[in-house]
C-alpha cells in the first residue's frame, strides 16, 4: 500500500508539473499576445495619425502656397499701375502730396478686386513713401534709412520675396504680426531700380482658411516663432525643429492627453504649420485583433487538451515504467522489465532498456573474465618470483664464497643478479618508474652477456622527461628477452637491441628494436590477436603476447601496440600509452 501511495504521489507531482508548465505556457503566450497586440495597435494608431497629419498638413500647405502665389501676381499688377509708375519716375523735387495720393489711390483701385491685403508700401530710392492704410502702422525710420532690410529683396532682382513684418521697417499699432511680400520695382524702359514694394498680408485670411476647413488644432507661425493664426495653445509647443522642409512628428502630452505633434515649413516661405491631434481609435485593425483573440482562445483550448493527452498517454505510462525500473534497482538484480506500454514509442523505450540490461550483463561477464585473466597473469608473475629474503641471502652468501675463492667474475655476476631481482620484485609494486624498468632491463642484459658474450649489444635512447613516468612493471624485459631468444640468437650472429622512449601527442612511446631474424606477417598477426588466453601456451602467455595482453587490460583498449619487422633484418615492438589517462608523474 505504501508503494502504491508513493507511486501515486510521484504521478501527481509530475502531472502537477505538467499542468504548471502548460499554465505557464498559456500565461506567457497570453502576455506575449497582449503585449504584441498593444504594440500593433499603437503602431497602427500612430501610423494612421501620421498619415492623417501628413495629408492635412500638405493640403493646408498647398492652399497657403496658392494664396501667396495669388498675392505675388497681384503685386506684379500693382507695379504696372500708371499713377504708381509716374510717382516712381518723377524727380524728387516734383513729388508732392498730390502725386503721392494719386499713387496710393492707384494701388487701392487694384486692391479692390481682392481681400486680405492689409497694406501696400512703395518706397522710392530717395525714401519717399506712398502707402495705403498708413495710420495703422508705425515706421522705424532708422531701419528704413539702412540697407540691411532690403538686401534680400534687391538680390531677388524683381522676384517676389516672402518675409515677416515688413522686414522690420514697420509694424502694426496693435503689434499683430503679418506676412510680407516684397519686390524690387524696376523702370520698364531704363531697367533701373526705382524703389521697393512691400505688400503686407493680413493673418486673418489664414484664420478664415482654418475655420472654413474646420481645423481647430492647427496654428500657423513664422519660422522665428511668431504666432500668425490658428490655435494659440498649439503655438506654445513650437520649437525650431519644425522649421524643416520635411514634416516632423513628436509625441507630446497636453493637459494629460497624449497627442501627436506634427509640423513643417510651407514651401520656401518663413511660414510653419503646426498641428496637435490626439490619437484616435481610427486606423486600429479591430478585425485583425478579433481574429488574434479567437486564435488565442483556440490555443488555450488546444493546450488543455494536449496536456490531458500527454498525462494519460505519456506521463502516467512513463511513471509506471520508472517505478518498474526503480523496483528492479532496489532488488539488486539486473533483470528485464515486463510492463505493458500504451504506445509503440514507449514500448521501444522499454525494449531499449531491456537491451541495455542484456548489454550490461554481458559487460559484467567480460569484465569478470578480464579480471580473472589479469589475476592469472599476476599470479604467473608472482610464481616466477623466488622468495625475496631467501633469494637475496642465498645470492649474497654465494657471492662471498666466490669472492673468498678468488672468482671475481662470479661475484660480479651474483651482484648483478641480486640487483636484477631487487628491481624485478620491487616490493610487490604493480607500477614502477620507467627509470627502474630500464634498470631491470640493463641488469637482465648484463646477465645475458655473461652467457652469450659479445653477441649482444644494447643501446638506449631514453628521453629525460620520461624517466619519472610510472608504467606497469615488466613491460620491457619480456620484449628484450623475446629479442634475444627469438631474434638475435636464432640469427647466429652479433646483434643490437635498441630501447627507446619519448613523449609525443600526449602519449608515451616505448619501443624495443633488435637486428634479429625478424617476424613474418602471420607471426605478427598471431601476436597481435586478441584470442582467448586459455588457448595460448605458457610460453606465449608469459612472453610477448602475454605482455601485450596484460598491457591491453591495464590500458583498457586494444590499439596500444605496433609491430614492424622485415625478415632477416629487424623487428621493432612499440607500446603507445596514454600518459594523462593511466599513468602519472
Amino acid at each position: 500500500m505504501g508503494k502504491f501511495f508513493a507511486r501515486f504521489r510521484k504521478k501527481s507531482s509530475l502531472s502537477e508539473s505538467l499542468q504548471r508548465g502548460i499554465l505557464g505556457l498559456i500565461l506567457v503566450v497570453t502576455i506575449s499576445f497582449l503585449i504584441s497586440t498593444y504594440f500593433i495597435v499603437e503602431r497602427e494608431q500612430r501610423s494612421y495619425a501620421v498619415q492623417e497629419a501628413e495629408s492635412i498638413t500638405k493640403t493646408l500647405s498647398s492652399n497657403i502656397n496658392a494664396d501667396i502665389v495669388k498675392y505675388m501676381e497681384l503685386s506684379r499688377i500693382i507695379m504696372t499701375e500708371d499713377r504708381l509708375v509716374k510717382f516712381l519716375r518723377a524727380d524728387g523735387d516734383s513729388v508732392d502730396i498730390g502725386m503721392i495720393n494719386d499713387a496710393r489711390y492707384g494701388i487701392m483701385d487694384v486692391l479692390n478686386v481682392t481681400e486680405g491685403v492689409d497694406c501696400v508700401m512703395v518706397i522710392r530710392e530717395d525714401l519717399i513713401l506712398a502707402t495705403t492704410n498708413r495710420f495703422t502702422y508705425k515706421f522705424d525710420n532708422e531701419v528704413l534709412g539702412g540697407d540691411e532690410w532690403k538686401k534680400d529683396i534687391c538680390e531677388a532682382r524683381g522676384s517676389a520675396v516672402v518675409s515677416l513684418n515688413s522686414n522690420g521697417v514697420a509694424k502694426k499699432s496693435d503689434n499683430r504680426p503679418f506676412v510680407t511680400i516684397g519686390r524690387a520695382i524696376y523702370d520698364i524702359d531704363s531697367q533701373k531700380q526705382k524703389g521697393i514694394m512691400l505688400m503686407n498680408i493680413s493673418p486673418g485670411i489664414f484664420d478664415r482658411m482654418l475655420s472654413s476647413l474646420g481645423y481647430r488644432n492647427i496654428c500657423i507661425m513664422g519660422t522665428d516663432g511668431t504666432f500668425l493664426a490658428g490655435n494659440s495653445r498649439v503655438a506654445q509647443l513650437y520649437d525650431s525643429s519644425f522649421a524643416s522642409d520635411r514634416i516632423k512628428f513628436k509625441d507630446v502630452a497636453v493637459d494629460g492627453e497624449r497627442m501627436l505633434l506634427s509640423g513643417g515649413r510651407v514651401g520656401d516661405y518663413p511660414i510653419v504649420l503646426l498641428r496637435a491631434a490626439p490619437f484616435s481609435t481610427e486606423g486600429i485593425p479591430f478585425r485583425m485583433v478579433y481574429v488574434l483573440f479567437a486564435l488565442l482562445l483556440i490555443f488555450m483550448i488546444m493546450a488543455f487538451f494536449v496536456g490531458n493527452f500527454i498525462r494519460k498517454n505519456i506521463t502516467d505510462p512513463v511513471l509506471e515504467l520508472s517505478a518498474s525500473m526503480d523496483e528492479n534497482k532496489r532488488s539488486g538484480d539486473l533483470k528485464k522489465i515486463d510492463v505493458e506500454m500504451p504506445s509503440t514509442e514507449l514500448e521501444l523505450l522499454k525494449g531499449d532498456y531491456n537491451s541495455l540490461i542484456d548489454h550490461v550483463n554481458e559487460l559484467i561477464v567480460t569484465l569478470i573474465d578480464k579480471e580473472k585473466t589479469l589475476q592469472k597473469a599476476q599470479m604467473r608473475v608472482l610464481q616466477e618470483q623466488i622468495k625475496p629474503h631467501f633469494l637475496y641471502n642465498s645470492i649474497e652468501t654465494i657471492g662471498f664464497l666466490a669472492l673468498d675463492a678468488g672468482a671475481d667474475k662470479v661475484h660480479d655476476a651474483l651482484e648483478t643478479l641480486g640487483s636484477f631481482y631487487r628491481n624485478f620484485l620491487s616490493k610487490g609494486d604493480r607500477e614502477i618508474p620507467l627509470s627502474r624498468e630500464i634498470c631491470i632491463v640493463k641488469d637482465y642484459l648484463s646477465l645475458q652477456k655473461l652467457r652469450y658474450g659479445d653477441i649482444i649489444e644494447d643501446e638506449y635512447d631514453i628521453a629525460e622527461d620520461t624517466m619519472k613516468l610510472v608504467v606497469p612493471k615488466l613491460i620491457l624485459q619480456p620484449l628484450v628477452e623475446n629479442s634475444i631468444y627469438h631474434g638475435i640468437r636464432q640469427k647466429g650472429e652479433p646483434g643490437v637491441i635498441r630501447i627507446r622512449s619519448y613523449i609525443a601527442d600526449g602519449c608515451l612511446h616505448l619501443s624495443v628494436r633488435d637486428t634479429g631474424v625478424g617476424m613474418s606477417s602471420e607471426e605478427i598477426t598471431r601476436v597481435l590477436s586478441t584470442e582467448n588466453p586459455e588457448n595460448r601456451s605458457d610460453e606465449e602467455s608469459f612472453g610477448l603476447w602475454g605482455t601485450i595482453h596484460r598491457m591491453r587490460i591495464f590500458e583498457g583498449k586494444d590499439d596500444i601496440v605496433r609491430i614492424e619487422s622485415e625478415i632477416g633484418e629487424y623487428t621493432e615492438v612499440e607500446f603507445v600509452l596514454d600518459v594523462g589517462k593511466s599513468y602519472g608523474v
